[in-house]
């Protein structure tokens, strides 16, 4: 039988997972309520991250605390969660990207082109009235 633990060690144990277990939820209702990918991309990819995080803090505080010992699985978990959830939605949104506009990807888009130079022929319209 597991040792008795604190009151505040349990509260704080608790915190965790209900955060963890409230951020993954929001998570997965962002992902099923936005339309289009690079939002569906986004949400899941900040919050759940996060959500799972507060999940393993609190696996890992009942480690330390219960057991008496830290499982170094738990860390390298969490590191790994955190170092592969950002380079996975980069790549993701690269390849969409790419899958969207195959001829110039890299390019910025013509729309964006064209509103910049509005804006700079308007600053030399006004500096030419000057």
């Amino acid at each position: 039988m597991k040792d008795d633990i604190s009151l505040w060690v349990s509260i704080l144990i608790a915190v965790f997972l209900l955060l963890g277990s409230t951020l993954t939820l929001i998570g997965t209702i962002g992902l099923v309520r936005f339309s289009t990918f690079y939002e569906r991309l986004h949400m899941p990819s900040l919050i759940a991250s996060w959500g799972a995080g507060s999940i393993f803090m609190a696996s890992l505080l009942y480690s330390i605390f219960v057991d008496h010992q830290l499982v170094f699985h738990e860390v390298l978990l969490l590191v790994f969660l955190f170092v592969t959830t950002p380079v996975t939605s980069m790549l993701l949104s690269q390849a969409a990207a790419h899958q969207d506009h195959p001829e110039n990807w890299l390019k910025k888009p013509p729309a964006f082109l064209l509103c910049h130079r509005e804006e700079k022929s308007s600053v030399l319209k006004e500096k030419e009235s000057d």
